[in-house]
């Protein structure tokens, strides 16, 4: 308790000496531009947490760094030594940064969002469940050894997982049963939130420590399973009677799965394109695109594997090559590869198209969009002619779309208010603002070409507007938080601390654990995995300053929807289960 006086002492000891010294020499007007509540002090103020944040940012302690979460601590720090801003300033910043940083992943990783939950989404959401699980056990548990009041420990589990809307769920809940308020919710909260931030990393740590991973090996494994996991190109050798002398378009529509027919080589050695009237022969060879998970029924249709140099599929005066060209024709976007009838009007085959680093098969139906890095086989001509047709025009990619952004996040934030009523619970459950708006971005980034919307943006952009937003989130937090936060762990409360660790920690470590020992998974897809199932945003900056990839982008934005609405209703049930 003394050194709780001693600090609040230097504190307005220093404030004293500043205000006596700039009013002798005719400044007071600094001091009232740190002290007096007004737009500019509040912008000044945040400016200066974040500012400062980033600074610290760059201490490392043994090689890690926690790197922009420094700024939650600059926050509480500056709010302690009486530094305050407006608390519905606060509450909107820290609002408006968390949209704009969940909407700039959502858009980013919806192109390819419904892929990753086909091929590993179903097990990342029930691997997240079980964390979800885990902490609602864990913190009812610590409710029964200790005796903490439950409504308590809810705000302490909301802060331990940094779940603002599963708090504001909490305390709405327990108004409406009760008639009044708790501010233990929001105290329970504020104490468990800086660990909360940092147990995730923790967790991260300790599974890369514990199992001994390597990151440059991680590296090198991840591009590997992507690469292995998404497209294969095979040649093939055209034994099967029941292909031989049909036309690929034919063979194509026997096929129902994922496809590209790029070259043939014919029995006298002659290469050439495959257009849909290619007639295949006995012993032709065929270049083809398929998915791994495919090739096994393919080689069944047409005849058998063989292995052939990437040479072997040279003509004789070289004139075949393989270029990528970038989609950046606002009027392509949403139009289907078919439609373009570029292997009958050019020449030239598409054989796959790469989206926010996801490679997919261009099939007939794949529908192009904005930014798109389509990869094309023909002559050099020829790919000319198509590379003047699709765009090729980085300068176009660097237009901001913000209609798109801004229209996204209307609608995100009326999904995100909709009550939704759940049998045996007497209060309605809401998404919360940043659930809704990251739904919404990954629907239109995935959906929005079908209505001509262009939401492509520049990875730069997208950066620019995801630190910001996280940015403005943290100085609001950490300036909140701090003028109770020291207060509160003097008397008594520091015991919340250690429960809220255990919750954000036992929970992350076990199933973090058991993804990468019963399922082999990634581990930048476990630390985006963690973090999302955490909502924590910046343990997914941790996440990505250590990975080469998005793969922690798109697990964490795989689980957050679904992490969002169970936090919120596990959240509601504690809060009822206290009656």
């Amino acid at each position: 308790m003394k050194k709780q006086e001693s600090f609040v002492e230097i504190g307005e000891t220093t404030i004293i000496f500043a205000k006596t010294f700039f009013k002798l020499t005719k400044m007071n007007w600094i001091i009232n531009l740190f002290t007096e509540s007004s737009i500019g002090h509040s912008i000044m103020l945040l400016a200066l947490t974040i500012a400062l944040g980033i600074l610290l940012g760059k201490i490392k302690i043994a090689n890690i760094s926690l790197g922009i979460t420094w700024i939650l601590f600059a926050g509480i720090a500056l709010s302690h030594f009486g530094l305050k801003v407006n608390p519905n300033i606060l509450s909107f910043t820290k609002e408006l940064g968390l949209i704009f940083f969940v909407y700039s992943i959502g858009l980013q990783v919806g192109p390819s969002f419904f892929s990753s939950l086909k091929k590993g989404g179903i097990r990342l959401n029930m691997l997240a469940m079980a964390i979800v699980l885990l902490g609602a056990v864990t913190t009812y548990l610590i409710h029964l050894i200790t005796n903490t009041d439950l409504a308590t420990m809810v705000g302490i589990l909301s802060g331990a997982v940094t779940n603002t809307p599963g708090l504001g769920a909490a305390q709405q809940t327990f108004k409406e049963t009760f008639g009044i308020e708790n501010p233990n919710i929001a105290l329970g909260y504020a104490v468990a939130y800086p660990l909360g931030v940092v147990g995730v990393i923790i967790s991260s740590i300790l599974i890369k420590s514990i199992l001994k991973i390597r990151i440059g090996k991680e590296n090198e494994t991840k591009q590997d399973n992507n690469k292995a996991s998404m497209e294969t190109r095979l040649s093939i050798i055209i034994k099967n009677q029941g292909v031989i002398g049909r036309r690929v378009e034919e063979i194509i529509s026997l096929f129902d799965k994922p496809v590209v027919f790029t070259r043939v080589k014919h029995t006298d050695k002659t290469v050439e394109l495959v257009t849909n009237n290619t007639i295949l022969q006995k012993d032709d060879t065929l270049r083809v695109v398929v998915e791994k998970s495919n090739i096994e029924a393919l080689v069944m249709l047409l005849g058998e594997k063989c292995l052939t140099q990437e040479q072997d599929w040279e003509t004789e005066d070289h004139d075949l090559i393989s270029r990528r060209i970038v989609v950046t024709k606002p009027s392509l976007n949403g139009q289907k590869i078919g439609q373009l009838k570029i292997r009958s009007l050019y020449g030239v085959n598409i054989t796959r198209i790469n989206r926010s680093g996801i490679e997919l098969i261009a099939t007939y139906d794949l529908q192009l969009q904005m930014g798109d890095r389509v990869t094309v086989v023909g002559r050099e001509a020829d790919i000319e002619k198509v590379a003047l047709l699709l765009g090729n025009s980085m300068k176009r990619l660097y237009q901001p779309n913000l209609m798109p952004i801004f229209l996204g996040i209307f609608i995100g934030i009326i999904v995100g208010s909709i009550p939704l009523a759940l049998p045996g619970l007497s209060q309605s459950v809401k998404l919360g603002l940043a659930g809704g708006t990251l739904i919404v971005a990954i629907l239109m980034g995935r959906y929005g070409p079908y209505y001509k919307l262009v939401t492509f943006a520049t990875t730069s952009a997208n950066m620019m507007i995801r630190e910001i937003g996280i940015s403005l989130f943290l100085a609001s937090v950490g300036l909140s938080a701090g003028e109770s936060f020291i207060k509160t762990i003097t008397e008594g409360g520091y015991v919340w601390i250690l429960y809220g660790f255990i919750i954000t920690v036992l929970p992350t470590l076990i199933v973090g654990l058991f993804a990468r020992i019963r399922f082999k998974m990634n581990f930048f897809t476990i630390m985006g995995l963690v973090a999302g199932a955490s909502t924590n945003a910046s343990a997914l900056a941790f996440a990505n300053n250590l990975s080469p990839n998005d793969s922690p982008n798109v697990s964490y934005a795989t689980v957050y929807p679904l992490t969002m609405f169970l936090r919120v209703l596990t959240s509601q049930i504690l809060i009822i289960m206290s009656l």
